[in-house]
């Protein structure tokens, strides 16, 4: 049986429970509106809307009646997220009775208090994901000058807190405070006994005195001891990049990328899973425990894939969240939308450190072992295959912030990338935003390309079609850069890597190149061209659907895909002139 399924039998158990008021109690009578179950966290949530309520309409529902954010849901129906906003509740075929997913994307950022014995307070906002130690870095830049970062111990509800802790573990609520004892350093000496050590711990009196120390931390011992038996254990952590060809040469940025990853393995730096997103994403440190290096996406924790870990149901046929993906290609996906981020010098060479045109972060195909990741039936030493991309510190996403402090530029580059693979997934919360201090401008990084390159048109989604600067103009620069692209050679790269795009995708991508490079050259902005590729409702097929339909009308059986893309290059051309005409 399905998670869905389970779902709804329980809903169907809870609903049977209900007074026979309860239609009134949601608003509206049962004539006129019909009833969901909203599953989230492992509740169920029964609701009352109308089927021509709009999903925006839905969502802010939900935040009234549940304190969930609108910009932090994302509702899934049998494998699909509805993600048109303007599209109504029918439109997705959501009838009485059915269960809609609720996926929640909550803060990485716990805040928090910390306080001295002697009255000195420091607040911080630090990342869920985090441990103690990153604490103890950030309270000694605050308190530089009269704390010594080897002599803090934290302290928590009497609890010693220990500096692998994850701050996720400590802090129940959002009020949390940790307390702060400064500290003598402890005296340590080893005594060899046989094959193992016995460590003795001498703790010196606290500078605030024995009755400081009661009160923080109870009643301890002058010395304890700890016995560490020696044990052979299995090769807990592994990281090694996917090559499936012995010509290809990993780009001194990835190579790089890997070794800090797999150091931070190596000391004990556990991948930390992000609360964003609906499939498993991870955090992975540096050797010191308290800098982000990179994100790794296993294949089988992806939305609907077996191990993921936000209960989506498993997809019945294989398509992912969004029309025309496969579950488990999200990876592919993710490392071939940065291959074809070409610098604007062309595609770049192995040695290339080149940043490419749009800014996607370097990333590639690796398997990864750490039994941090999602194993429901137990951990298995089996190592995981997935997307391996660097991670881009950042001062949020453009989802935190208005759209009107991006430069034009930044959003036009986005723009190419985005027309030109077809993304059935570009929201404001997936272009991360940094800043550079000296010239105080913003740009813009591009993240999360698991839904790019579908087979099809119909899923095509980009936030930044209603942002100002997609009504300005392509600069020469960008124009000549998208006059450089070549589909074919780009095809050809990709298999190269090891990826032999299906062919539907391969034509889908041709299209929305030969899209990109016909608009550009007649003078289209990006939103002009965008809105030829993105459904303004679900029902309503977008113009680019339209062409692709009209071409393939137009074909006798059994002709040729050379004879298909003439009729989509003449249908293409005449739609663009009645446009700009």
């Amino acid at each position: 049986m399905s998670i869905a399924s389970v779902a709804f039998s329980s809903a169907i158990e809870e609903f049977a429970c209900f007074p026979e008021n309860f239609a009134h109690r949601y608003g509206q009578t049962l004539s006129n509106s019909i009833l969901i179950f909203l599953s989230v966290g492992g509740s169920i949530i029964p609701m009352r809307v109308m089927e021509y309520d709009s999903i925006a309409s839905v969502k802010l529902r939900i935040q009234t009646s549940k304190g969930f954010f609108v910009r932090k849901q994302k509702l899934v129906f049998e494998g699909r997220e509805l993600a048109q906003n303007d599209s109504r509740v029918q439109d997705y075929g959501v009838a009485d009775g059915n269960v809609l997913h609720l996926v929640l994307k909550l803060s990485d950022l716990q805040a928090i208090t910390v306080r001295t014995v002697c009255g000195k307070e420091f607040e911080f906002h630090i990342p869920r994901g985090r441990n103690v130690g990153y604490v103890k870095q950030q309270i000694a830049k605050k308190g530089k000058g009269f704390l010594n970062l080897k002599d803090q111990e934290l302290v928590c509800n009497g609890e010693v807190l220990e500096d692998q802790r994850l701050i996720t573990d400590i802090c129940k609520n959002s009020d949390a405070v940790i307390h702060l004892l400064v500290q003598n350093s402890a005296k340590v000496r080893a005594v060899p006994i046989e094959r193992d050590f016995e460590v003795s711990i001498e703790a010196l009196s606290l500078n605030e005195g024995p009755h400081a120390a009661r009160q923080y931390l109870g009643d301890t011992s002058s010395v304890e001891h700890l016995i560490l038996a020696g044990k052979l254990f299995q090769r807990d952590s592994i990281l090694e990049p996917l090559v499936v060809n012995s010509k290809i040469q990993l780009p001194m940025a990835i190579k790089e990328l890997i070794d800090l990853t797999f150091d931070g393995l190596q000391q004990g730096s556990r991948p930390i899973r992000s609360s964003e997103g609906s499939g498993g994403a991870y955090f992975m440190q540096d050797s010191s425990c308290q800098k982000y290096i990179s994100v790794f996406k296993p294949t089988d924790e992806e939305p609907m894939a077996v191990n993921n870990p936000h209960g989506l149901p498993l997809s019945l046929d294989g398509e992912g969240l969004k029309k025309g993906t496969c579950v488990g290609e999200g990876a592919l996906r993710e490392v071939a939308a940065y291959l074809l981020d070409h610098p604007m010098t062309g595609p770049r060479s192995f040695d290339s450190g080149e940043k490419g045109f749009a800014g996607v972060p370097p990333t590639v195909m690796v398997k990864c072992l750490h039994k941090a990741f999602n194993y429901p039936n137990g951990y298995d030493y089996d190592c995981k295959i997935g997307s391996l991309q660097m991670f881009v510190n950042n001062v949020g996403s453009c989802e935190d912030m208005g759209s009107r402090a991006f430069p034009v530029d930044e959003v036009q580059k986005i723009s190419v990338l985005d027309i030109r693979l077809a993304n059935a997934d570009r929201h404001a919360g997936n272009i991360l935003v940094t800043r550079n201090c000296e010239e105080g401008r913003f740009s813009l990084v591009p993240i999360d390309h698991g839904y790019c390159l579908p087979e099809n048109f119909e899923d095509c989604t980009f936030d930044w079609l209603y942002w100002p600067q997609a009504r300005e103009p392509y600069s020469p620069d960008v124009i000549k850069y998208i006059k450089s692209l070549d589909a074919e050679q780009d095809i050809e790269l990709l298999r190269f890597h090891g990826w032999d795009m299906p062919p539907k995708c391969a034509r889908t991508f041709r299209i929305s190149t030969m899209l990109l490079k016909k608009g550009a050259e007649r003078g289209l902005t990006p939103y002009a061209i965008g809105r030829i590729m993105c459904r303004e409702t679900v029902k309503q097929e977008s113009v680019i659907e339209e062409i692709v339909k009209e071409a393939e009308e137009a074909l006798l059986p059994g002709m040729s895909d050379e004879a298909f893309f003439e009729a989509v290059t003449l249908i293409m051309d005449r739609r663009l002139d009645e446009l700009t005409s």
